[in-house]
């Protein structure tokens, strides 16, 4: 234990963004709503206005299990994870001193004040992405979050226009906005590694990424005429721009799963052949390691469903003693079962039942797996729902 907490305080002191202070009128998103009141309302629906702990019950069951498993505070906790899920916050680093406090229950006020600053308290809202002023894209791949920026002073806004102007900041072009989008969304999401062995990624969108295609293009939309500002800054008009909308959906959207994979069937030799297609550019399930591929089958006659079986795509991940865990304190883990990007994974599934005259294969997506579901108590079902992703039936 002793070892596990040197070395994620090792990791804490020898990185981390200068803090830059925020004046009150850019602490939240109220004076952005101003000017802005169309993002806003995009970005209050998305999973970024949900990155903090008391917002989202996975983050939060985590944090907690990773706190007791470890023998630290879950201030230690979130102090690390804020790297990226609260990049604003004002402290980003914990020395050995205040471990020692908060573990026998002496909170240091510096510490509670910043996590309970309302600065991180819409997660990533628009003063963690439009105040980066640049990018290290040469810092080692496992550097996520503030450790990879430099933020801009207090008061000066970064985007994609080099011709915005505003009265209330400052504005300037950077092209982390437009023409190299994908640096921006890698700055936290890509490589995740386990605190416990640094070699274990459950998450490397990085080194996986296949294509040319920016990931704002399916998680933020295509371009369309609009306006990223109300106010009036030509001739006493707005003025109209090609604009992406700012919801950041991804797999908690029903609707955005949908043929997100493409399934085809086949009979050969006694057997189910089912081809899973993934024709994005990144591996499929993504995201927090837990992720997991559902694969429904139903043996069926012109009457009735005469048998079905399951198959999952997911990954397990083991503490030490073969417990149980989730991802960023694992050890171990299963055979990865992702559909790489741009590739294909084959199901072959032997025909042992007679009687039956089509099957019907049904591809589902879940937020996590049973496993973890369970393992952090998780009550809200969203975590557990199968979310249709395609369906397809081939007759015998």
């Amino acid at each position: 234990m002793k070892k596990t907490l040197l070395l994620i305080l090792a990791s804490m002191l020898l990185y981390g963004a200068k803090v830059v202070h925020l004046s009150q009128e850019y602490k939240t998103s109220k004076k952005c709503f101003s000017c802005h009141p169309h993002i806003i309302k995009d970005w209050q629906n998305s999973q970024h206005s949900k990155s903090h702990y008391k917002k989202d019950e996975f983050y939060k069951k985590a944090v907690d299990f990773i706190a007791k498993k470890q023998h630290i505070t879950k201030e230690a906790v979130l102090i690390k994870c804020a790297k990226c899920h609260n990049p604003r916050i004002e402290v980003t680093k914990i020395d050995e001193d205040q471990v020692a406090l908060l573990a026998v229950g002496l909170h240091d006020k510096k510490i509670t004040k910043a996590l309970d600053s309302k600065t991180i308290s819409e997660g990533i809202n628009c003063l963690v992405c439009h105040n980066i002023d640049k990018i290290n894209k040469h810092a080692p791949i496992n550097q996520r979050g503030i450790d990879r920026i430099q933020w801009n002073q207090n008061g000066i806004m970064s985007g994609p226009f080099g011709d915005a102007k505003s009265p209330y900041h400052k504005t300037q072009y950077r092209d982390f906005f437009d023409k190299n989008s994908n640096q921006l969304c890698l700055v936290c999401h890509a490589m995740t590694h386990s605190l416990e062995n640094p070699n274990l990624y459950f998450s490397n969108l990085a080194q996986n990424y296949k294509s040319d295609k920016k990931c704002v293009y399916c998680h933020m939309g295509p371009k369309t005429k609009g306006y990223a500002s109300t106010l009036s800054i030509k001739d006493g008009k707005i003025k109209k721009r090609m604009i992406r909308h700012h919801k950041f959906i991804g797999p908690h959207n029903e609707n955005f799963l949908k043929e997100s994979l493409l399934l085809e069937l086949k009979i050969e030799k006694n057997q189910l052949i089912a081809t899973i297609k993934n024709n994005l550019p990144h591996y499929v399930p993504a995201g927090c390691g837990s992720r997991e591929i559902v694969i429904d089958i139903e043996y069926k006659n012109d009457v009735t469903t005469l048998e079905r079986k399951s198959i999952s795509l997911t990954t397990y991940y083991k503490r030490k003693k073969g417990r149980k865990s989730v991802p960023h304190i694992a050890i171990t883990k299963t055979k990865d079962m992702k559909i790489p990007p741009n590739g294909k994974k084959i199901i072959k599934v032997p025909l042992s039942k007679k009687g039956f005259s089509k099957i019907k294969v049904t591809l589902y997506y879940k937020l996590v797996n049973d496993e973890i579901v369970k393992l952090l108590k998780l009550k809200d079902k969203k975590w557990s729902k199968k979310r249709l992703i395609t369906m397809k039936e081939i007759s015998i």
